[in-house]
C-alpha cells in the first residue's frame, strides 16, 4: 500500500466514523490520525523498518 492509498483508506474510515458518530469533530479525527502517525514512527524506530513495510504488515492482519 502506498502513501496515497493509505490516505484514501483513512479518508474512507473518517467518513464512516463521522456518519456513525456525528458528535465527533474534525479535530477529534485529526488527533486520532496524529496518534496513528506517532505509532508508525515509534514502530519504525524500534524495528528499523520503513513505513511502507509496516503498513504492508498491518494490512495483512
Amino acid at each position: 500500500m502506498n502513501e496515497d492509498q493509505f490516505k484514501g483508506k483513512w479518508n474512507q474510515i473518517k467518513g464512516e466514523v463521522k456518519q456513525k458518530y456525528a458528535e465527533l469533530t474534525n479535530d477529534d479525527l485529526k488527533y486520532a490520525e496524529g496518534k496513528s502517525d506517532e505509532l508508525l514512527g515509534r514502530l519504525q524506530e524500534k524495528t528499523g523498518k520503513t513505513k511502507e513495510q509496516l503498513k504492508d504488515e498491518i494490512d495483512k492482519w
